[in-house]
């Protein structure tokens, strides 16, 4: 028998840098509840604040957030953003694209992000 779960893992970065796994959840689905239940249970678990919580954009995610660490900063995640953003590129031109996009969000500092996506505009517009 084959199940459709949806698998949470909430991972963290601590103030000395060190990736940790704050909690592991399985659920039945994907849902708006369950996610503010996940982040009730690690604030009540003694995670005082999150700076930024990165993950897909999913309904309610931003209400949750909201709700449970009001000061926290949501960003969508590369993987969601680079495949939303590919849906609108012509099949044709997806492989040369997101060879482009890469030079945008790989780049190792915000001037240079800038000057690959002015050259990936002004290519692709």
């Amino acid at each position: 028998m084959i199940s459709k779960l949806a698998a949470y893992v909430i991972l963290g970065i601590n103030t000395e840098g060190k990736k940790e796994v704050l909690t592991i959840q399985v659920a039945d689905n994907q849902s708006s509840k369950y996610r503010l239940s996940i982040l009730n249970k690690l604030k009540n678990r003694g995670v005082k604040d999150i700076l930024i919580l990165c993950a897909d954009g999913l309904t309610g995610i931003k209400e949750a957030i909201a709700a449970t660490f009001p000061k926290t900063e949501y960003q969508r995640c590369i993987v969601h953003q680079v495949r939303n953003t590919l849906k609108y590129v012509p099949d044709k031109d997806r492989k040369a694209f997101a060879t482009d996009l890469k030079t945008i969000y790989q780049a190792p500092d915000e001037k240079k992000a800038l000057v690959a996506f002015d050259r990936v505009t002004e290519k692709w517009a």
